[in-house]
């Protein structure tokens, strides 16, 4: 499998507070990849470097074999392979369901409005928001807003999904709609990269687990050996308080 995204010295600092240091890794085409750890660890900042939402300090993010971050690089192009789901769903309250889905794919692919409704409603469908369509999102709930984020950042055909904490904003019951969608987006072999607290869903979908602690990467590898037999310490230490026993 060819790597989609490579990590490559990654640094982060704001001010004097250095947030990401020396981060490598990498991102597989299908590949389902966890990055787990504390609050405050680096694991959303890493995701926002990826899809510069943040500048990085130093360090390369290679996307299909070029530095993105050359001057040459037009961000903008860079970011419609990107498909991001953030904590607060991000909708346009303004706009119903159909039109936040709409409203990237004409502006930023210069889709006609009739593809870019087709496109919308096959992935509505997909996460099961299809007869919403018309709604606002103050007519929905917390998980239903997530869903339609999720058709939304779909519909752009990404070459890669990037979820920060998905459930992490929504009430317990509706934890569970959002994660049996992104379990249905990995077993169709959908590139994912996904911050989150959700261990077990972690264990049963990631290919992958990275374990990050004080802005450095401690530990990565299969879900069984990150978090059934972890090698270092502070990966026991988290896994201890966060693991239900």
């Amino acid at each position: 499998m060819t790597n989609v995204i490579e990590i490559k010295n990654l640094s982060k600092s704001f001010g004097s507070h250095e947030v990401l240091r020396d981060v490598n890794f990498s991102v597989k085409k299908g590949e389902v990849v966890c990055l787990i750890g504390s609050s405050g660890s680096g694991k959303s900042t890493l995701l926002r470097c990826v899809n510069l939402l943040e500048t990085p300090s130093g360090g390369n993010i290679i996307y299909n074999g070029e530095n993105i971050l050359d001057s040459k690089h037009n961000v903008e192009q860079y970011r419609t392979h990107l498909g991001m789901v953030f904590q607060q769903f991000n909708l346009f309250n303004n706009l119903n369901v159909i039109d936040n889905c709409t409203v990237g794919q004409q502006k930023v692919l210069k889709r006609s409005k009739a593809e870019a409704i087709e496109k919308a409603m096959k992935y509505l469908e997909v996460v099961g928001m299809a007869q919403y369509k018309n709604a606002k999102p103050r007519q929905l709930s917390g998980g239903q807003k997530q869903r339609v984020a999720i058709a939304r950042a779909l519909a752009m055909d990404p070459d890669v999904m990037l979820f920060d904490e998905p459930t992490s904003a929504l009430d317990p019951e509706m934890v569970g709609e959002v994660l049996k969608v992104m379990r249905m987006l990995a077993s169709q072999g959908n590139t994912m990269l996904i911050v989150t607290h959700e261990m077990e869903f972690a264990r049963e979908v990631a290919d992958r687990i990275v374990f990050m602690d004080k802005g450095v990467i401690v530990e990565e590898g299969h879900p069984d050996q990150v978090l059934v037999n972890p090698q270092h310490e502070r990966t026991k230490e988290f896994l201890k308080r966060t693991l239900k026993s």
